[in-house]
């Protein structure tokens, strides 16, 4: 089960501890999913949503992890795979009535984008 395909090079980005919820960084991801490195930097600028530089920082640490452990050009990259996983909750908790009270859950993301070294190859969107 080790280093099934050798011959794909792949690096990472992981964004923990995120505190926006999994659906509103699920829209950002499917858009970019299988664009190339400098599309995928260009889409979330034009988008109006707040976590959209959340991901231009991640697209661009993988970027430079591709660049300086592996030492791969940046215009041949594709974003192969971008996943958002639910993490844990925070727990805050509002009084109500009559002294009982009522708790808030604050979701809490996990995000990973991987570039693959290839073709820009078309992914199911």
């Amino acid at each position: 089960m080790k280093n099934e395909k050798r011959s794909e090079v792949g690096v990472q980005a992981l964004g923990k501890n995120i505190r926006v919820s999994a659906t509103k960084i699920r829209r950002i991801l499917d858009r970019i999913r299988g664009c190339s490195y400098r599309e995928a930097l260009v889409l979330p600028e034009f988008m109006p949503y707040k976590t959209c530089s959340l991901i231009s920082q991640l697209i661009l640490s993988a970027a430079a992890n591709a660049n300086a452990n592996f030492g791969l050009n940046k215009s041949d990259l594709f974003i192969s795979e971008a996943r958002v996983d639910n993490s844990t909750y925070l727990r805050r908790f509002r009084p109500r009535a009559q002294g009982r009270s009522c708790p808030i859950k604050k979701p809490i993301s996990k995000v990973i984008i991987r570039l693959d070294f290839n073709k820009v190859r078309d992914i199911d969107r």
